[in-house]
Formats: structure tokens, C-alpha cells, sequence
């Protein structure tokens, strides 16, 4: 990826000046909030030592009249606004001039960034999969060096390896959580149901009620396909064409077929609706389950009360085996504008987004589960955290994914959930996988 390097080549300019104000932190400032006391510390590039939290305020250099932009998703911005509010006063010695904080959805947060970066924010959150369009459009800065010792040894490792590009790390950790799981009534769907997706699918019909999939969402029905064995894995040589990893076409058609076996059988209990409508569903009584995502957290969770229950999704029988649901999982990252004019501050700014303490509050107050390993332990008993953490390891990384692949993936769902689709027939079957795997790949 000639373009890619040429970037990376770029920015580590970026990078390298900053690492003269990492390489003179000093450790946390006495004033402020107290939690500059709370936090780990770890030696950063050039052996200074940087708190988990708090930089020291002489990393700020010569910016004054600071004036930052933030992009927050929707349910994040008072907490983020708050967070802001605590880091003007912790920093009480440096001239902030204005930190404003936006609502920006994450899906939409690199479209935007790249339609304007003058105008866009200079620090912005958004989800791993984005992170290939922003390096091409080359509005995205490097970590400053200085923090990134520090971020990999208080982080999770594979959000820190999937925000890398060459030597260069390119993102702030933000969650180790961006994925979905099982969510279900416990009074309707036991332990023992959510085992399997015939026990989950059961017991909802014997209830009368509804399980809730997205399946024309390729972010979601690419389960169908992952689980038969067709990973993908990157891109292919031109930077853009999904790579697959080899699999037996033989096994996903069958795998295919057990799946919209299911919907048929479970016709009115396999119900194909977004997300959104689980948390309203358990409401008013109709849903009893529902693959979801943990940015719906505190809806499933105050809508059932007593009777929420979590799990990694369930297997899923193909011939006599039972195959374990495999899913996307990606991680959400706090990133920094290349074009901002105040570097140091935004650098700053969003390694304190992203630190013990931000992070272990929007996991109690947002469900959002941390990147952050000592936020992690925080939150270890939350039982979405829980199911998230043990679908993970049943997940395919959601970074280098073609713009091709989502409307691709959606398209195999929504055929198989069609009402006229036959569920034995293996032979258009395999034709769709075909169709879907050339739509994917541009052939």
C-alpha cells in the first residue's frame, strides 16, 4: 500500500516533535483533580514516567488560547463534557480559550472528518474499522511518542495492535468491547437455552414472543458466513479487495443452509429488525431475545431490570456438530486531527479521554467496556462485560474491511430470510454465497 506508507512516512514527523514534550513529563501535577494521584504509571519513550492519566502540564509547551473541538457519539456527550470540564481544572495553569463538545454518531465520525478536516473536530472518537480511510485521507495524527509506551503496556493488546500501521500507532484506545452478544428475558430464556440457538429460538416460541437479529445487516449477518469458516482476513495487495482466509465452500453452503433452516422453522420468532426495537421489545413484552451490541447496554439492562441476563451467542448445530456463532468484534479509538492547530493539546487531551479514569466511568455510566486493563478489572462483574469479553474470543477482528463487504454481507442475510427461500436448497445456496463472496471481492 504505497499510499498508506507515504502517510506514515508523513506523520511520523508529527510524531517524532511531540516526542520531545513526552520525553520531559515529569509525572502527575499536584494540582487538580485527585485522581492524578489514583492512577498507575508506566515509563513512556525516553524513560519519563506518565501517568495513566494525567501528563504533566509542561507537555502542554507554548500552546495558549486553546481552542478544541470534540466529536462524541450521542450517548457520550454530557459524560464527555463533564470529563472536559475536569480536565480545564486540573490543568488550571494552562490558557484554555474553548473546549467545545459535539454530538457526532461514530459510523458517520470519518466520512465527515475527511469531507472537511479544517472544519472537522481536533480530537474525535470513532470505531477500528474506520481507521484504514483516515490513514488514506491522511487526516489522522500518530500517538505522540511520548504516550506510547505508556498506552501499550496499560492497554489491551489487540486494541493497541489493531490502531498500528508499520511502527507507528495511530489511534487511542478507547473500549475493548465493540461488538455483540446474546441478550435475553431470564425468565423466559434460561442459562441452558442461551447455550444454543435452537434453546434460544424454543423458548421464545414457547413464550409466543420474538428473537431479535438484524440479519440484513451486514455487521451482523456476516456471522452466518463467519462461522462457516469464511474469515476474512485484510486486504489483498491493492489496498482495497477483501482477502479471505482459505476456507471449505462445501462446509459455509451447509452452514448457510442450517441457519436459514432455523429462520424458517422459527418463522415469527426469528424476526429480522434493527437492534433498536430489542430494548423497546422488552418492554412492551414481545421480545424475549435479541443479538445486540454493547452500546445498547443501559436500555436492555433498564428495560428488563431483575430479568436482564448476557451471553457470548450460542452454537448453532450444522449436520451432528455443534458450531460456535463466530462474530465481528472491533474496538472504539479516540484519534486527533492532523490539521489541528494546537497538536500538544489535543495529544493531551486525548490520552486523558482515554485513561484509567475516563474509561472506568463511561463503563459504569455508559456499559462501554475499557481497553484500559486496571478499568477492566473495575468492571470485571458486569455480566454484559462478561459476555462480551467471552465472545471475543469467538470474533474476527473488525479492521481492513472493504466498503464492499457490509451491503455484501447484508444481501446474504436478507435472502436467506426471505419468505419464498428455500432452506434445503443447496444449489442456489452455494449460487448466493458465490454471488456474495464476487460482490465482496468487486470481481
Amino acid at each position: 500500500m504505497k499510499k498508506v506508507l507515504a502517510i506514515i512516512l508523513a506523520g511520523m514527523v508529527t510524531a517524532t516533535a511531540f516526542a520531545g514534550c513526552g520525553g520531559s513529563g515529569g509525572g502527575s501535577t499536584a494540582s487538580g483533580s485527585e485522581s492524578a494521584a489514583s492512577g498507575s504509571e508506566s515509563k513512556a519513550d525516553g524513560g519519563a514516567t506518565i501517568d495513566a492519566n494525567w501528563p504533566d502540564a509542561s507537555m502542554f509547551g507554548d500552546e495558549t488560547d486553546i481552542d478544541l473541538k470534540v466529536w462524541a457519539p450521542d450517548a457520550a456527550v454530557e459524560l464527555v463534557k463533564k470529563q472536559v470540564e475536569e480536565f480545564k481544572k486540573h490543568y488550571s495553569e494552562v490558557k484554555f480559550k474553548n473546549i467545545e463538545v459535539r454530538a457526532q454518531g461514530e459510523s458517520d465520525a470519518a466520512t465527515n472528518m475527511i469531507k472537511d478536516p479544517e472544519k472537522g473536530a481536533d480530537v474525535f472518537g470513532f470505531p477500528s474499522d474506520q481507521l484504514d480511510k483516515l490513514l488514506a485521507a491522511q487526516v489522522l495524527s500518530p500517538v505522540a511518542k511520548g504516550f506510547v509506551s505508556t498506552i501499550e503496556a496499560n492497554n489491551a493488546e489487540k486494541p493497541v495492535v489493531a490502531a498500528k500501521e508499520g511502527d507507528s500507532l495511530y489511534a487511542y484506545p478507547e473500549t475493548n468491547d465493540n461488538g455483540y452478544y446474546l441478550v435475553y428475558d431470564n425468565t423466559v430464556v434460561t442459562a441452558d437455552d442461551a447455550k444454543t440457538f435452537e434453546g434460544v429460538l424454543e423458548a421464545c416460541k414457547k413464550a409466543g414472543k420474538q428473537f431479535v437479529m438484524d440479519a440484513g445487516n451486514g455487521f451482523y449477518s456476516c456471522t452466518f458466513a463467519f462461522t462457516g469458516g469464511a474469515l476474512i482476513d485484510g486486504f489483498e495487495a491493492d489496498g482495497a479487495t477483501q482477502k479471505f482466509v482459505d476456507y471449505n465452500e462445501d462446509t459455509v453452503v451447509k452452514t448457510l443452509m442450517a441457519f436459514a433452516k432455523l429462520m424458517k422453522t422459527y418463522k415469527g420468532t426469528f424476526t429480522s429488525q434493527d437492534v433498536a426495537n430489542i430494548s423497546a421489545g422488552f418492554k412492551n413484552g414481545k421480545v424475549a431475545a435479541g443479538v445486540d451490541g454493547t452500546w445498547d447496554s443501559n436500555g436492555n439492562k433498564d428495560a428488563l431490570g431483575d430479568k436482564f441476563g448476557a451471553a457470548k451467542l450460542p452454537t448453532i448445530k450444522v449436520g451432528n456438530e455443534d458450531k460456535q456463532l463466530i462474530s465481528l468484534f472491533g474496538y472504539k479509538y479516540i484519534g486527533v486531527n492532523a490539521r489541528t492547530k494546537f497538536q500538544r493539546s489535543a495529544q493531551i487531551l486525548a490520552y486523558y479521554l482515554t485513561g484509567q479514569d475516563c474509561q472506568t466511568q463511561r463503563a459504569e455510566t455508559l456499559g462501554w467496556g475499557p481497553s484500559n486493563t486496571k478499568a477492566m478489572e473495575a468492571v470485571s462483574s458486569d455480566p454484559i462485560i462478561q459476555a462480551v469479553s467471552a465472545q471475543s474470543q469467538n470474533a474476527v477482528p473488525q479492521v481492513k474491511i472493504a466498503g464492499t463487504f457490509w451491503t455484501s454481507m447484508g444481501t446474504l442475510g436478507s435472502e436467506m430470510y426471505k419468505d419464498g427461500w428455500n432452506p434445503d436448497d443447496e444449489a442456489a445456496t452455494k449460487s448466493l454465497w458465490e454471488k456474495v463472496v464476487a460482490q465482496i471481492r468487486d470481481e
